[in-house]
Parts: structure tokens; sequence; C-alpha cells
């Protein structure tokens, strides 16, 4: 079943032929791989989801929902420390006022030198 580019290029590599076990073997790994992809988002549509009652919730979903969003809030708090410190860079950085003073910067000039033989 191979083409005549692959068959040319196993005469030219000298490679041997995958024998036939080989390549079941591999195609049915691939076929159940992909069925059991195709079953489980099969499975997470919302055909097949079941709704949540609230009357006959349990103790665990309040222990669930109360833990999520401690957890949720607590995000908030280095949120709340790089925006405050963003903020506080920027006003910074434009309430800044230059200073009117200029420093004079001297380069050493090139002076001719006297060579002596």
């Amino acid at each position: 079943m191979l083409t005549l580019a692959f068959r040319m290029q196993y005469k030219r590599l000298k490679l041997k032929k995958p024998k036939k076990e080989e390549v079941d073997m591999k195609t049915r790994e691939m076929l159940k791989t992909g069925m059991m992809g195709a079953v489980m988002t099969l499975l997470t549509t919302p055909a097949f989801a079941r709704t949540v009652e609230l009357k006959e919730a349990g103790a665990a979903l309040w222990v669930f929902v109360a833990i999520g969003a401690v957890i949720i809030l607590l995000q908030l708090v280095p949120a709340a420390i790089l925006f405050f410190s963003f903020i506080g860079t920027t006003v910074t950085m434009a309430l800044k006022k230059e200073k009117a003073t200029q420093e004079e910067v001297t380069v050493p000039g090139l002076e001719p030198v006297v060579v002596k033989k």
C-alpha cells in the first residue's frame, strides 16, 4: 500500500517494510484513541449534563461554593498590589518636577604632545 515515492525511499535507504501486524496494531490504537476522544466529547455536551437543584444540595455543595469564593477573592490581593503600584508609579512620573540646574560636562580634549628624538 505504499506509494511510489515511499517505495523508492525504502529502496534507496534499504529500509525494511513494516510488518502488517505492526501497522494493524498502530491503526487499532489510533482508532481506539479517536473513539475514546469522540465519546468523551459527546458526554461533555450540555445534552448529557445534569442540573444541580439547590433544594437537594447538601452541605458539600455549600462548602465547595464557599471555598471557591475564598480562592477567587484571594486572587484580588496580588492584583490590588500590582494595580496600586502601577498607579503610584504613573502618578509619580507624571507629577515629578524636573530640576532646573544643568550640569556642565567637560570632556578632556586632545592636546599636542612634543616628541623628542
